[in-house]
């Protein structure tokens, strides 16, 4: 057994065990990894921001820079949606002295 199927869970950081879940699943798809994340966003309660969330949940479960895991690919997609592009802002902000 893993380090992360033997964890407990946090309710609020994971909302009935979502993620948890996920990395007991053999065999699972990044599709389905990425429908279970978007099940999980939904439930995150609004008093805990998403990127810290998703942090927290990569600590916990993540093995090592390696882990290849579709639920490990999905957390780290989703932590780099939340910080977006940086860079210079386009459009009429950008043109404006």
């Amino acid at each position: 057994m893993s380090r992360r199927e033997t964890l407990d869970y946090d309710e609020a950081l994971d909302p009935g065990g979502l993620i948890r879940e996920s990395y007991r699943i053999e065999n699972i798809t990044i599709q389905e990894a990425r429908s279970i994340f978007l099940d999980w966003a939904i439930k995150l309660g609004p008093d805990l921001r998403p990127d810290i969330a998703i942090r927290r949940l990569i600590g916990l479960y993540e093995q090592g820079a390696a882990d290849q895991h579709p639920m490990t690919l999905v957390l780290r997609e989703g932590l780099g949606s939340l910080i977006g592009p940086s860079g210079r802002r386009g459009g009429s902000r950008a043109r404006r002295g």
